[in-house]
């Protein structure tokens, strides 16, 4: 089960520092959003980011930032997915892109031809945004019938509920609130994420 990390969307004191001290720790896969930023804002901070760290890296926003680090993964919102022209999704898959996305209705998954993963959610309440709760229930789980491509879970994800994500067939979980809400226990509390992630891997394996 892969384990993202999604940037706080704000800024965040040393945040840089935190980002490479996660990679460090283990993280394989950074979601970089910051819809407030400018794309020099953005290049700033990745310049920031221990370069052997960018090909983890996954943009949000100003896309066209990435050809400059080498960074090969392009995340869309919903609105920028429908916004843009089905050629450069074409044009973006053959120059080697990893693509992905954020949806919150399950039946889109089948619509997502040029996208290698999609975020989905909230699955729980979220931890970030009060008031944004949980779409389906508890003893939901998501058929990945006929869909070729990895979807994440997004929205409240904490060690408690890893499990659930699991049992509920997503291929992995995104986590923002969880490492963000106390910049101060960002490492901390990502280890005993992934800590969680190596139990309900290994349990699933000796089945």
């Amino acid at each position: 089960m892969q384990l993202v990390v999604i940037s706080n969307p704000e800024v965040i004191p040393n945040e840089a520092g935190i980002i490479n001290q996660l990679f460090e720790a283990g993280l394989t896969r950074f979601h970089l959003r910051k819809p407030g930023y400018s794309a020099q804002q953005v290049a700033a901070l990745i310049r920031q980011i221990d370069e052997q760290y960018h090909y983890l890296i996954a943009l949000h926003q100003h896309h066209a930032v990435a050809p400059y680090f080498g960074i090969e993964r392009l995340h869309y919102t919903e609105q920028h997915r429908a916004n843009t022209h089905a050629g450069k999704l074409t044009l973006q898959n053959r120059q080697g892109y990893v693509l992905s996305t954020s949806l919150h209705d399950v039946e889109a998954l089948q619509t997502l031809v040029w996208f290698d993963n999609a975020f989905i959610g909230p699955v729980f309440n979220s931890i970030s945004k009060p008031g944004y709760n949980a779409k389906w229930p508890e003893d939901f789980c998501l058929d990945k019938q006929n869909i070729d491509l990895n979807i994440i879970a997004l929205g409240g994800i904490e060690p408690t509920n890893l499990n659930k994500i699991k049992a509920m067939n997503f291929d992995g979980a995104a986590v923002l609130g969880t490492i963000w809400n106390d910049p101060d226990t960002a490492v901390a509390n990502f280890k005993c994420l992934q800590q969680q992630v190596q139990i309900i891997t290994e349990n699933h394996e000796d089945r």
